[in-house]
């Protein structure tokens, strides 16, 4: 370890910052559009976005995650030796990272790639279980060890979560196998070492921190980059926010305001930067109150429409976090398909708030575990 800390301090700054592109593809809701499924999928699974943040679920062996329907960037990493690749959501609202794998039967298991263990001459098997509880469903399978590489990045021995079971229909419909967690060990499932803790611990990245860039309009150039921050994604200066809890990566917001006024907030809230959830998620009264005031209405499917004539003239929803105004334009929080023009705010019946990819995409994102802070600075 000591070594490769040595080797990051003597090379060049950059030769230690490894970018992961991150890809952008069909989300789950887009896909049950396609096949005209929707509408019978939401009568049988209801959405629950705050369910990977309940706190006494992250406290026992389950690790709550949502059912997020409009996830969409995921990134390749491999695992064993020979390499076995996969598709990865790295999400900093998790902690484990996970595949699926041959054991599992699963329907949602059969379209997507399985990590054979078999074929791995480095794979060293336990006897630890792993559960993640999903909004909709749950996987159960088992922990083991493996080489790990992520963007040039050889993790020697990372533990990691092999599936055998994946009941219910939704992981079907996603793109990515499996889930890459970047949140703080104390919520990790089975005590599991996160990818990212066992990078810190072998000295693999040159500053303890990664950050996002997720391009807008569904462009290429996303990107997630470990030990460091490459200043051609943003504009203008960081703007630093303490972490309040090392467990998420969670802040406190003062308001949100709307032309001026404070509409949802109010003397202030928890919330989440999560590259895991999509959209902006807090609790239902405020989210109402924001669509109401943006002109938005709510159709039978769960989401906020908008007329998509009306998106230039809609007014900017203002997240101050730590003094500091962070807006949201009607082009950041409007998303448009076929289907028609809706909004990327959602309700719950936690009091928590989620900063998703909504507000992700507008504000490149640094989670900087040397300081337990959150660097926000206006993306490209």
């Amino acid at each position: 370890m000591k070594w490769a800390v040595v080797l990051c301090a003597l090379v060049a700054l950059s030769e230690c910052i490894h970018k992961i592109p991150l890809y952008k593809g069909k989300s789950a809701r887009e896909t049950l559009e396609e096949q005209g499924l929707l509408e019978e999928y939401l009568k049988t699974h209801s959405y629950n976005p705050t369910i990977k943040f309940n706190p006494v679920l992250a406290q026992t062996s389950d690790e709550p995650l949502t059912n997020d329907m409009d996830l969409s960037y995921y990134g390749v990493i491999s695992i064993g030796t020979p390499p076995q690749s996969f598709k990865v959501i790295f999400d900093t609202g998790s902690s484990n990272l996970w595949v699926p794998s041959v054991y599992c039967n699963s329907y949602a298991c059969s379209n997507h790639n399985k990590f054979n263990p078999s074929q791995s001459s480095t794979y060293r098997s336990t006897s630890q279980t792993v559960s993640i509880q999903y909004g909709t469903g749950a996987m159960t399978g088992i922990l083991g060890y493996d080489t790990v590489t992520v963007g040039g990045i050889v993790d020697n021995n990372q533990i990691f979560g092999l599936s055998e079971t994946e009941p219910g229909s939704f992981l079907y419909y996603v793109v990515f196998d499996g889930i890459l967690g970047l949140a703080y060990p104390s919520i990790s499932s089975s005590g599991a070492t996160p990818v990212f803790d066992n990078m810190m611990n072998q000295g693999l990245v040159s500053q303890d921190l990664f950050s996002f860039y997720l391009s807008r309009d569904g462009q290429a150039g996303s990107v997630v980059t470990f030990g460091g921050i490459d200043p051609s994604y943003y504009t203008g200066q960081i703007n630093w926010v303490p972490v309040t809890s090392q467990t998420y990566w969670e802040i406190t917001m003062d308001q949100v305001t709307v032309n001026g006024q404070t509409v949802a907030c109010s003397g202030g809230c928890r919330g989440i930067i999560d590259t895991g959830t999509s959209l902006v998620v807090g609790p239902t009264n405020d989210i109402n109150n924001i669509q109401a005031w943006v002109g938005a209405t709510t159709n039978q499917n769960g989401q906020s429409t908008v007329n998509c004539n009306s998106i230039g003239s809609m007014p900017e929803v203002v997240f101050t976090i730590n003094g500091i105004n962070f807006p949201l334009p009607s082009s950041a929080y409007v998303s448009q398909r076929s289907s028609g023009c809706s909004t990327g705010f959602s309700g719950s019946s936690d009091q928590l708030w989620i900063l998703g990819d909504v507000f992700i995409r507008e504000y490149y994102a640094i989670f900087d575990r040397s300081n337990n802070m959150i660097g926000l600075a206006q993306a490209v």
